[in-house]
């Protein structure tokens, strides 16, 4: 009987399997999937002789992260590899606004587009220095970050207070216009904010396209080399050398709840497991709350908020195994680990309102990696193995383009989206589809298959906006990992902080769990010395 039980070998949940581990718990993480890893995973499905991640491919948050700094992954395995530029965003005249590894290459770029941005994105740079620690500390806590945020806050004071808070406010359109003259610097904030479902007029899209270019500006976009697999195998082989075990087909149907407390789970092979101390669930709140418990153990107020619960945009991928580099126009492109197709902010406003409308974009914005580019080992010498993916509505009322798109997903479906996105990348890179020697495509059917925390294609377990983040988050009020039945806990990006590899939700359930177990270890001694000695009778 292990103390604890972890549902969903993702990141968060291996990252909770082996904080718990280091505090000397027994653990066992039982996965639905044949392999660990959830979104993080490589594999050689396209062609043999490429490495194509399956899911996620870059990880800034990761090597910001003071959760997977503090694991010493590279003690199993793991290794980074960079790109020569961090990323790159071509335009049809030729220019292209690049965020190089250097803040001074950035700068001396943004001033070809007008001069005195560089010196603006000096200055931002400068007000990312004095925030950093300070605010990945208050990102990677459990909200309220108490200590954290009074840091943060002094920190804020120094920086420009309120009108630092302003601007991270902002619609990263505005933000973008009131830094900026030119267009470089607004199309870096742009694109990285619609990263995440954040349309170019969203309040607080500008904070975090943000956040978003300034940890590129110092961390990189980096990847694990050798695929994003090797951050998971190194996860793994940290919670095995701790006793730790990832059970791998195994699907959790239920969690078993007695006396208002989680004690074990249920397995679709029929399995009860005991967890004698707690069960953390890396799973999406609408799962975890609306299949796992049963709802009369759950209050109804809870129950009726997930009704509201958004998710994010629907995603869908396209993997390439390519005979030769992209051919790209603008030279600096094909010097970037990750290169952004959009035809301005205009255009990322368009393809943002068409997504909002229901209707399929015609000319999607395109997430372009460039993964040999990044790290040489992903494919044999002069050849590419690239990805891309967009966004598409959840629920889809149209076709913006003329394919008759209608979200029925099927073969001849997903090729047309495919070709769709490959006219973006032919817009800027003439000959691009000449170079593919194969393709794979991953609809959000698809990769809702492959990992079901993906619902619908969503890969970010709910929407990044502001309405449903910090104590709101997955709903009102919960904001932390602890949940209405005692001894489970919210382990997955559905928790705060949220989406991306960063580990924090994971690391946040763990620590709680471990919190909630001294906390009734303490309470039954209290009790026990609290009672008054029994006296045997003459």
């Amino acid at each position: 009987m292990p103390d604890a039980v972890v549902i969903g070998a993702g990141p968060n949940g291996l990252v909770a399997g082996n904080l718990l581990a280091d505090a000397g718990w027994t653990v066992e993480v039982l996965e639905a999937q044949s392999e660990p890893g959830g979104a993080v995973r490589h594999d050689r499905g396209v062609d043999p002789a490429y490495i194509s991640d399956v899911f996620s491919a870059f990880y800034p948050l990761a090597a910001a992260s003071p959760v997977f700094s503090g694991l010493r992954l590279h003690e199993y395995g793991l290794r980074w590899s960079h790109a020569p530029r961090v990323l790159a965003h071509p335009l049809a005249d030729g220019r292209c606004a690049v965020l190089g590894r250097t803040v001074e290459e950035t700068a001396e770029g943004l001033d070809t587009f007008a001069p005195g941005d560089g010196a603006s994105w000096c200055a931002q740079y400068e007000v990312w220095e004095k925030l950093r620690r300070p605010l990945l500390d208050a990102l990677f806590t459990p909200f309220p970050p108490v200590r954290a945020g009074a840091r943060l806050a002094a920190s804020v004071r120094a920086a420009g207070g309120l009108r630092l808070a302003r601007t991270m406010l902002l619609p990263v359109r505005r933000l973008g216009e009131e830094e900026f003259r030119g267009e470089g610097g607004r199309l870096l904030l742009a694109g990285n904010a619609l990263h995440a479902d954040l349309a170019p007029e969203a309040a607080g899209s500008g904070g975090f396209g943000w956040l978003m270019t300034m940890l590129g500006q110092m961390y990189g976009f980096p990847a694990p080399v050798g695929g994003s697999g090797a951050l998971t195998s190194a996860l793994v082989g940290r919670l095995e050398s701790r006793g730790g075990t990832v059970r791998c087909g195994e699907r959790v149907t239920g969690v078993t709840v007695r006396g208002g407390r989680a004690v074990a789970v249920r397995t679709a092979g029929g399995e009860s497991v005991t967890a004698r101390r707690a069960v953390l669930a890396d799973v999406s709140a609408p799962a975890l709350y609306g299949e796992l418990v049963d709802a009369r153990h759950l209050p109804s107020q809870l129950l009726d908020d997930l009704r509201r619960f958004q998710w994010d945009f629907a995603t869908f991928k396209v993997d390439w195994a390519l005979d030769g580099p992209v051919p790209w126009d603008a030279a600096a492109a094909s010097t970037a680990g990750t290169v952004h197709l959009a035809d301005g902010v205009d255009g990322l406003t368009r393809f943002a309102a068409q997504i909002a409308m229901g209707q399929v974009p015609d000319r999607p914005f395109v997430l372009f990696g460039q993964m040999t580019t990044t790290d040489p080992t992903r494919s044999p010498a002069g050849t590419e193995s690239a990805w891309a993916y967009t966004h598409v509505p959840r629920r889809i009322r149209g076709d913006a383009g003329d394919g008759g798109l209608t979200g029925a997903w099927d073969r001849r479906e997903e090729e047309t989206m495919a070709d769709r996105v490959e006219e973006q990348v032919e817009r800027v890179a003439p000959g691009f589809r000449g170079r593919i020697k194969a393709r794979r495509v991953l609809s959000p059917t698809t990769l809702e298959n492959l990992d079901a925390n993906l619902r619908g294609g969503a890969i970010n377990s709910g929407t990044t906006a502001l309405h449903q983040q910090l104590v709101l988050r997955p709903t009102p009020g919960a904001g932390r990992p602890e949940t209405p039945v005692k001894g489970l806990y919210l382990a997955s990006a559905g928790a705060h902080p949220g989406g991306g590899v960063h580990g924090a939700p994971g690391a946040n359930a763990a620590r709680a769990a471990l919190r909630g177990h001294r906390r009734g270890v303490v309470a039954r001694l209290q009790y026990a010395l609290a009672r008054p000695p029994e006296h045997s009778s003459p």
